[in-house]
């Protein structure tokens, strides 16, 4: 028996996941709307988001910005299947270019059409992705100049009560979902290597880390 790979646990986890998705997380995914509200990309900016899901993200972003151009990625063709429908449902199809790539090594110009981007950001999606420290490396590496990364996710919840945080633990890794306590370690790492700034802050009580890495 072949052991099953990310992407097709996604696409089962997804199944039928996927069309109450947005309703469902919305209460506890926090940060998400200050993440869009921090991105202010420039006029005729380019935006990406890496692990895109739904597209809910990249849709309230084009609310807010409408002049710039919009582009995910996304492992779960589920998903993607679910984002295609509502870009269409709401005319947005030619506004936001959605790819099937791996996070750690997919191809942009080949999927969306650039080679570089002036925001890119990660919400909720690095504690699904095993491999994510190399996720964070690779979109790192696909920064315009002036251009800044943006993450939002799951914390080490360390103001919170230690009960809380284990049935908070232990709920989240039956979908397989890891919060990334070494985050800020490893952005530090990150701004080091790829010439960055970098500014961490932790949300309700540790529930959430918000960072973001900047291109001087």
């Amino acid at each position: 028996m072949t052991s099953e790979s990310h992407a097709e646990h996604l696409d089962r986890n997804y199944r039928y996941q996927r069309h109450v998705y947005d309703l469902t997380r919305e209460y506890y995914l926090l940060g998400r709307k200050r993440l869009i509200a921090g991105l202010a990309p420039p006029s005729d900016g380019h935006v990406l988001e890496i692990g895109c899901g739904t597209a809910l993200n990249l849709i309230r972003s084009q609310r807010r910005y409408p002049d710039a151009h919009y582009y995910g990625i996304d492992l779960s063709r589920m998903m993607l299947e679910t984002a295609e429908a509502s870009l269409a449902r709401r005319g947005l199809s030619d506004r936001i270019r959605l790819g099937l790539g791996d996070a750690t090594d997919f191809d942009p110009l080949a999927l969306l059409g650039r080679s570089q981007f002036d925001r890119i950001f990660f919400s909720y999606s690095l504690s699904m992705i095993p491999p994510w420290e190399m996720a964070l490396d690779h979109a790192a590496g696909l920064l315009a100049p002036g251009g800044s990364l943006h993450v939002v996710d799951f914390g080490a919840c360390e103001a919170l009560p230690a009960p809380l945080k284990r049935i908070l633990y232990g709920w989240l890794a039956q979908f397989r979902v890891t919060p990334r306590e070494t985050l800020e370690v490893v952005l530090g790492d990150l701004a080091r290597r790829h010439g960055l700034t970098l500014t961490f802050e932790r949300l309700y009580r540790g529930y959430s880390y918000s960072a973001v890495l900047a291109r001087r």
